[in-house]
């Protein structure tokens, strides 16, 4: 059975240009053979999984999912029992629903400040960056931050709502550099205990609220990497809040990551350890949640500078890991299954299966018509 199993996985693999046990940088090698019927049964659950466990390397994980993905071997896994589970479970429950609002927070955000100081710029800006012109991820993430400004067109003393905050990255640059008063909303305790001591002395408001809670009217509203927490049961809920709060003649910008279809679940071995009850919207999907309410404006797509991203995440975490995994709160597996997230991300992006958006809302129309910031 074993072997039945490799020649079927053997195969699968050739299509990508993967060999087992070749000589390439993207090419895999198996440790265990109990490998390969443990993945024909149980897909990219199992995939994620084996390699937590050592079962199989990749010299380059990035490029080893750029080649899965790019010839569309993701595809062929579709009827795998526990893709079927998800889709179902999304369909006839809210996984998204207030009564796991916090659920998200609790099992990522919250794994530890250190974590992610030790990974990110030194605003803690966990979205993509924009890269045009920056040579380091500082300068990087200010410059998205610089762009989110000018494309709201802030000015001094408007108020501003952040949906999904995370540290107050966004809130504590437009504070400092264009002199308006934010408030920001996230669902993790250790991002509002953290983002306050960052923001300390402007004017921001760092609250520990799910945003179906939110009230009050701002000139302006951002989310950035929120909207992938949502859910397609609540788009129309989101949108809803987000038109009772903004100003008539306020502008929305709306940053998420995104796939080109539309679906019902996210990716099994994500859902288990990294987001859980994530999903990622299509334009269908988020086209239909505004319609009636909002004015598209403009539509930027700059998904490949999220592979640069995640791979400055990820030379960051392997260079901070000694001091990470010291006291022994990041163990070894740790190590692994972070490190299979963010080169698969990186992977799905490279091979532009997803997608990065910044979409500008109005509620009734730019007057002579908005201008598109690049």
């Amino acid at each position: 059975m074993s072997g039945t199993s490799r020649d079927i996985i053997a195969g699968l693999l050739s299509a990508a240009d993967i060999e087992i046990g070749g000589a390439r940088e993207w090419d895999i090698q198996v440790h265990d053979d109990r490998f390969y019927r443990r993945v024909l049964s149980g897909g990219s659950l199992a995939l994620g999984e084996s390699y937590m466990d050592g079962w199989w390397d990749c010299e380059v994980l990035d490029q080893f999912f750029c080649r899965i993905l790019g010839a569309g071997l993701d595809k062929r896994v579709k009827g795998l029992k526990n893709v079927l589970w998800l889709g179902f479970r999304a369909w006839v429950t809210n996984m998204q629903g207030k009564r796991r609002a916090y659920n998200i927070g609790e099992k990522h955000y919250d794994l530890g400040n250190d974590l992610y100081q030790a990974m990110l710029d030194r605003r803690l800006n966990y979205s993509c960056a924009y890269w045009n012109g920056a040579r380091d991820l500082d300068e990087a993430q200010e410059a998205k931050l610089e762009l989110s400004c000018r494309k709201l067109g802030l000015e001094p003393g408007m108020s501003v709502l952040d949906i999904g905050c995370g540290w107050g990255a966004f809130a504590g640059y437009a504070a400092e550099k264009y002199g308006v008063k934010v408030t920001g909303i996230t669902v993790s305790r250790e991002q509002v205990a953290l983002g306050r001591k960052m923001c300390l002395g402007l004017p921001v408001d760092i609250k520990l609220q799910d945003y179906r809670d939110l009230s009050g009217r701002f000139d302006r509203i951002i989310s950035i990497g929120m909207i992938e927490h949502v859910g397609f049961k609540n788009y129309r809920t989101y949108m809803d809040v987000v038109d009772r709060c903004l100003a008539g003649d306020g502008l929305f910008l709306l940053q998420t990551i995104g796939n080109n279809t539309s679906g019902r679940r996210g990716d099994p071995w994500m859902d288990k350890y990294i987001f859980p009850d994530g999903m990622l919207p299509s334009p269908a999907y988020l086209a239909r949640a505004a319609e009636g309410l909002f004015v598209t404006e403009d539509w930027h797509n700059f998904g490949t500078h999220y592979d640069r991203t995640l791979m400055a995440w990820q030379a960051n975490f392997v260079r901070n890991w000694d001091r990470l995994s010291r006291d022994g709160k990041y163990d070894g597996r740790f190590y692994r299954m972070w490190t299979y997230y963010l080169l698969s991300c990186a992977g799905a992006f490279r091979a532009r299966k997803s997608q990065l958006w910044q979409i500008m809302l109005s509620k009734n129309g730019v007057r002579g018509g908005y201008v598109s910031v690049r």
